[in-house]
């Protein structure tokens, strides 16, 4: 990237007044994610497309003059992807909020990237339909982050993720063409698979400034069970037995002794002090009475305490509370430091047993939830910022957990991204041809490397 002020200078002002703004107090509010211990600097402008074609516009003048940009959606990400290199400019997606078309007869929604998730989710509800990616932050999160990540969710397990609802999507290339990708169709096979390609790419291939979406009928009310247990162990052999009969319920979520205490402080629910595992499970089909039935006659003979199973939708949203909850509960104990791990389904407990061993070697609290479902975890790293040695202590533990969960066969990250924090952690999961395969695709899109440098490869032009 060029460190040449007069043509950033340029690049600004070629640019129209109403859409970037070097103010300094605006610029700093843009520098970064919601991550921790990841590199930013300031950038040198922020630039707040409204259309596709100013989106195009930012692009070309940039590529003209060498200067990176990071694309950004909300900022609530927590890898760094968003965080911006010296002399780079922000492109802010957020003003980018129409939904363009919704076809209820093909069951499809066309959306801008700066709509948010939850906003999405509530539109196509009025109509019947169902969008089922629901991130932990789906209130303030936007589609174009989720697509940029392949963001999930709670209910991955039965409906998957971001990706597994993409149909086409219109993107602005390194150089400012404008590309589409994919097809409204329920199949189709000519050409390669740009649209899955740039899903996750996290900005560094192409700006996506238009989604196509594929609904689904709205589900039946779920109904929700909470089951304790006195034992990790008999946690785990629960959800291995749920799998192996075949079950495939809408939620299956777990939480730690940790985060069950934790929980527990701050709500006073009453979960009890000798649960080491709890376990929160929803169906929504119309066999949810007998599936739930089924599911607490496997808790029940794994060693579930007490069994609760919600006899009205109000209850069943009270019963979630304990999960929605574990992230802000643990977040009262301190500076925290969130880990995003998938593991084989089948190797979960033994993860969240490292993980304990791991929190006593470093004298840290660590709290442990996620989606047991389909493997996905967040171990939470409690630490002080203010103090060296418990910042140091906090990445040890980390990247420990990291590789525990490439020891155990699983993945660096489930749904949060690699970004800038897990970078060189790709380098240890992909193997060497891999990663030239992956650099070969990144120049293909991006030869001078003005798209995003920094994350997810370490490439810069």
């Amino acid at each position: 990237m060029i460190t040449d002020s007069t043509a950033i200078d340029r690049l600004i002002d070629s640019l129209p007044a109403q859409i970037i703004t070097t103010d300094p107090d605006v610029v700093a509010s843009y520098a970064a994610d919601q991550s921790q211990f990841t590199d930013r600097a300031l950038p040198v402008a922020v630039a707040m497309p409204r259309t596709t074609e100013e989106v195009a516009a930012c692009v070309r003048v940039a590529h003209a003059h060498g200067v990176a940009i990071v694309p950004r959606g909300a900022g609530s990400g927590l890898s760094g992807g968003a965080n911006t290199p010296a002399d780079a400019i922000v492109l802010s997606l957020h003003r980018m909020t129409a939904i363009r078309e919704l076809d209820t007869d093909n069951r499809i929604v066309v959306v801008e990237p700066g709509v948010i998730t939850a906003e999405l989710r509530n539109y196509v509800s009025k109509a019947g339909l169902y969008y089922p990616p629901d991130p932990g932050s789906v209130d303030f999160c936007t589609i174009g982050g989720n697509v940029a990540t392949n963001a999930g969710g709670m209910c991955c397990v039965k409906y998957g993720v971001t990706g597994d609802f993409i149909l086409a999507l219109e993107c602005v290339l390194a150089d400012g063409r404008i590309v589409r990708t994919g097809r409204r169709t329920v199949k189709g096979n000519a050409g390669y698979d740009l649209t899955s390609l740039l899903v996750g790419s996290e900005g560094t291939l192409a700006i996506i400034t238009e989604i196509t979406l594929r609904l689904l009928p709205a589900p039946r009310q779920p109904q929700t069970l909470v089951a304790s247990f006195s034992t990790l162990d008999g946690a785990g052999k629960a959800v291995r037995a749920i799998s192996g009969a075949g079950i495939t319920p809408s939620m299956l979520e777990i939480l730690d002794r940790t985060t069950v205490k934790a929980v527990d402080d701050m709500t006073k629910m009453g979960i009890g002090d000798d649960t080491a595992a709890l376990l929160l499970i929803q169906h929504d089909g119309v066999d949810a009475p007998n599936v739930l039935a089924d599911i607490e006659q496997h808790c029940t003979s794994h060693g579930a305490g007490e069994i609760v199973v919600s006899s009205d939708p109000t209850e069943a949203e009270m019963l979630l509370e304990a999960r929605r909850q574990a992230l802000p509960a643990l977040e009262r104990l301190g500076d925290w430091l969130l880990d995003d791990v998938c593991v084989p389904c089948s190797r979960i407990t033994d993860l969240i047993a490292a993980i304990e061993q791991i929190a006593q070697q470093t004298g840290l609290t660590i709290g442990v939830f996620g989606h047991a479902g389909d493997g996905n975890l967040h171990p939470t790293v409690i630490y002080d910022k203010t103090d060296a040695a418990s910042r140091d202590a906090a990445l040890e533990a980390f990247n420990e957990i990291t590789q525990k969960a490439l020891e155990l066969g699983g993945t660096i990250t489930g749904e949060h991204g690699v970004g800038r924090l897990k970078a060189g952690w790709l380098r240890k999961e992909l193997d060497p041809v891999n990663i030239e395969v992956h650099q070969a695709v990144k120049h293909a899109f991006d030869p001078t490397a003005v798209l995003n440098p920094g994350a997810v490869l370490h490439i810069h032009g």
